[in-house]
């Protein structure tokens, strides 16, 4: 009974991850996404290579997790994604990351997912409502380090690099198996109605003022300036 009682209050620690989220904890979401971005890129011997930041056509990235917070049967978490335009780089969607193995535990430290795509393949993957890394989509551990380069091989065949950051060690990660899909609830809170995540991702919406400090920081670290009306 104690370990069935027990069992139920982890689970319930994960319902708020499941239940929409509200507009001040998408804020919240984007800060600490903007935060992740902001201090791996500040460190040039362990940041994400200037060929890989040249190629990248969207970025997601997926900060830490409360502790405690999961799914049955593997892990969970949220993050948000924006996508290079012809007008500088998109509004943000929100998406949900399940399954796999990418290092949140119970009662353990969160860990920081980036994930860039670094072709058209990899956009439209993330334009999809849903993907599975490995299966619908070719990825690979991406390398670290600004002046490292990424072998042909990997360029050529993956369509995301992946990378983790865990007690402040970032390196590439396999995250076969993990399913990413939409958070529709989340985008429809953020921008206070529905849209769809192509458009957005395309461009054609107007991002929010609430998201202009992570796309500054996007924009600064993946060599494009903002170009939307109120920069």
């Amino acid at each position: 009974m104690k370990k069935l009682f027990a069992l139920l209050c982890v689970a319930g620690m994960s319902l708020p991850a499941l239940a929409a989220s509200d507009k001040a904890a998408l804020d919240t979401r984007l800060e600490n996404a903007r935060t992740v971005i902001d201090e791996i890129m500040q460190t040039p011997d362990k940041g994400i290579p200037d060929s890989i930041v040249k190629q990248a056509t969207c970025i997601a990235v997926v900060p830490s997790l409360k502790k405690g917070a999961f799914i049955v049967g593997g892990q969970y978490g949220q993050g948000v994604v924006t996508c290079r335009t012809g007008r500088g780089w998109s509004g943000p969607v929100f998406i949900r990351m399940a399954g796999g193995s990418f290092g949140f535990q119970i009662g353990g430290e969160g860990t920081d997912l980036v994930l860039v795509a670094v072709n058209d393949k990899g956009l439209q993957d993330l334009l999809k409502s849903k993907f599975k890394i490995g299966g619908d989509a070719s990825a690979a551990a991406g390398p670290v380090g600004r002046t490292a380069q990424a072998s042909t091989d990997v360029t050529l065949h993956a369509e995301l690099l992946t990378y983790s950051r865990t007690k402040g060690l970032f390196a590439g990660i396999d995250l076969d198996g993990t399913t990413v899909s939409q958070n529709t609830d989340d985008t429809t809170t953020f921008y206070g109605g529905p849209h769809a995540f192509d458009q957005v991702l395309k461009g054609n919406v107007l991002p929010p003022e609430d998201s202009r400090p992570f796309l500054r920081t996007i924009a600064k670290y993946f060599h494009e300036s903002q170009q939307q009306s109120g920069e």
